[in-house]
């Protein structure tokens, strides 16, 4: 994506975000976008054995840890026209497989292993817009254009209101952490519309590459600080195809640089879109999927926080992380029949049946 201050024009969203209100609404529904693509992203990543799959582990790795910037991003932009980011909530946590929030119908989320089924879902997941596509702001055919409505919105509402009536949210709850590990992207303050659109800048390059018919987010390989890093849907791409890009090379030529080593035996067969009501209560599957579920849920929570005036809990959230791979990686070693193991269901649960 080009800097929004300089895209080129397309056509108007027929749902122009033309309210204060309505600037609000679509920015809660980045952060729940932002959110439902985290439970996949986790599930490929903990199935992978670290040791015979290193190079897939630093791609969705990287990949998760950006998904977390873009959250902060999106909560950081809501806070700052005067909203109150959510993520405390059933509706952060519908059953898999679900649809991906206000987008394309016919994609469909799933808890999956790493593999071809996975990758393929990570693909639609971040395909690029096409060139001149226009701004959509619900229903949207790639996240692109999510972001391409808010953008607009943005603009519309300065010249209208006034940047000052627009970015009226409160300064402290802006989180500010610098830099995540892992990343070359960065969580910043926001404090006026050059600062928003930087922000939607950064969401959008890290998914989509810096322009259309670009491979390259802006940012350096933390894992390969030789070279430039690649955006999201091109990564999945360097894992689909065993290949890496190199200078030079662009979306049509696809990846020309060094072999990417992968092997598929080095991956727990997580069952699919596994469920509580697979296993009865008290067995030792459904504790353990029990457990992560309230480690999960609380988690939002130290998110929901973090984001509603008290940054300083971003940390604290940071190593609840830690907490969720342990038990994600103890359920990936319970066989579950079939030749599978055990994974995740990411259930919720509500504060008052928290542990």
């Amino acid at each position: 994506m080009n800097p929004p201050a300089r895209r080129t024009a397309s056509a108007p969203s027929a749902a122009r975000i033309d309210t204060l209100d309505g600037l609000r609404r679509h920015l809660q529904w980045a952060i729940e976008l932002e959110h439902a693509t985290l439970p996949p992203y986790l599930c490929a990543l903990y199935s992978l054995d670290e040791s015979r799959n290193p190079e897939a582990v630093q791609v969705v790795g990287s990949v998760f840890v950006e998904e977390m910037i873009h959250l902060a991003l999106a909560a950081n932009l809501l806070n700052a026209v005067g909203g109150h980011p959510r993520l405390d909530t059933p509706r952060m946590l519908p059953r898999y497989p679900r649809h991906l929030p206000h987008g394309d119908r016919s994609l469909r989320l799933s808890l999956v292993p790493f593999g071809d089924e996975a990758l393929e879902m990570f693909l639609r997941l971040e395909q690029p817009a096409p060139p001149g596509a226009p701004a959509e702001s619900d229903s949207y055919a790639t996240i692109g254009q999510f972001y391409a409505a808010i953008e607009e919105g943005l603009h519309h509402l300065c010249a209208a209101l006034g940047e000052r009536e627009v970015f009226c949210g409160d300064p402290a709850r802006q989180v500010g952490s610098g830099p995540f590990r892992h990343s070359g992207g960065l969580v910043a303050a926001i404090d006026g519309l050059d600062s928003a659109l930087a922000a939607l800048e950064e969401i959008v390059e890290q998914g989509e590459g810096t322009s259309r018919g670009e491979v390259w987010d802006g940012d350096r390989d933390v894992f390969h600080p030789g070279r430039g890093e690649v955006a999201h849907y091109y990564r999945f791409q360097e894992l689909k195809l065993g290949r890496r890009y190199q200078r030079g090379d662009t979306p049509q030529s696809g990846p020309t640089g060094e072999a990417v080593p992968l092997d598929l035996g080095g991956v727990h067969p997580m069952r699919r879109n596994p469920r509580l009501a697979d296993h009865a209560p008290g067995s030792p599957i459904r504790n353990a999927q029990e457990d992560f579920n309230h480690t999960y849920s609380a988690l939002l929570h130290l998110l929901e926080q973090a984001f509603n005036g008290r940054p300083k809990m971003l940390a604290v959230a940071t190593g609840t992380m830690y907490a969720l791979k342990a038990q994600a990686q103890q359920l990936m070693l319970m066989p579950d029949g079939d030749d599978t193991v055990a994974g995740p269901t990411f259930d919720y649960v509500a504060p008052e049946l928290r542990r």
